[in-house]
């Protein structure tokens, strides 16, 4: 049995496994050393967040068996992508595969707030009145198809291997995991790290009320692409402890935080123009 083989044949047990892994150390590290106060009861809101985890895992089975793991079997199959086209190294192909996916889902972070529609989407995931663990996974069951069929199109034209992927997801869960954490590390571990990879503290700005900070920090794995294309911000103006998680205009606990409310979110209100050019740069300091 070559490696494709076993992970196609073991790749939901990989999956869970890191994912209650990664999930009980994030939980047991919040505990020990937590960076903010929650202001809401954690027991409902994960409650909650994690039922919105296992409906999204549920809708995602029922509609792709396979899910991104087949496709990519399947396209190598086909001979589909650039990398199946052209005789790539296998470690090159699978290193170029997980920073070219990583990219895709910054530019997808980026129109989904970009795009009025998309953001009524993704303001669930922004929506939650305080920032742990379960954050990460906290998005509308619309939003995780979507992204689905844009992950598979990105196979698709790339052609990675099937292993690049199963690894791909696997550090994706992961880290949405621990960048969420509300979790404290040291200011030099914290700058050393997020010279690579995306922090707790770089991403918390991202899920600011204040929309210019919301419109910042995009990457998940990665920190290479806010600071490429302009989007990094360093800090929160009001501080970590001080700054305010979630939306303006959505701060009903009863709303946004038991499961109904969480699902019918995007349907809640007019269209406006919440569109990524608004973001205000004469606050910049």
């Amino acid at each position: 049995m070559n490696i494709n083989e076993f992970v196609m044949n073991n790749e939901v047990a990989i999956r869970l496994g890191f994912f209650f892994g990664v999930f009980a150390v994030m939980a047991l590290w919040e505990l020990i050393a937590p960076r903010r106060a929650l202001s809401l009861s954690k027991a409902v809101r994960w409650a909650n967040n994690l039922g919105l985890v296992f409906l999204n895992s549920f809708i995602l089975r029922l509609l792709f068996p396979a899910a991104a793991v087949g496709m990519a079997a399947f396209a190598q199959e086909q001979g589909w992508g650039l990398l199946n086209y052209h005789e790539v190294p296998q470690g090159l192909a699978i290193l170029a595969s997980i920073v070219a996916m990583d990219f895709i889902i910054y530019l997808q972070h980026v129109l989904v707030h970009a795009v009025p529609v998309l953001w009524r989407l993704h303001r669930v995931h922004h929506a939650d009145l305080d920032y742990d663990v379960t954050t990460g996974a906290r998005f509308h069951p619309i939003e995780i198809i979507l992204s689905m069929l844009i992950k598979f199109a990105t196979i698709v034209v790339l052609g990675p291997p099937v292993v690049a992927v199963v690894i791909f997801e696997v550090v994706l869960n992961a880290m949405a995991m621990f960048n969420h954490g509300n979790v404290r590390l040291p200011a030099a571990v914290d700058r050393l790290l997020r010279l690579l990879v995306v922090t707790p503290d770089m991403h918390r700005v991202h899920h600011s009320v204040e929309d210019d900070e919301a419109n910042s920090n995009f990457g998940f794995n990665l920190s290479w692409w806010d600071r490429l294309f302009g989007t990094y911000r360093d800090q929160p103006r009001a501080g970590h402890e001080g700054m305010t998680i979630g939306i303006h205009k959505h701060r009903d606990p009863k709303r946004v935080t038991w499961l109904p409310g969480i699902l019918a979110l995007p349907f809640v209100g007019r269209i406006t123009g919440y569109t990524i050019n608004r973001r205000s740069w004469s606050d910049e300091k």
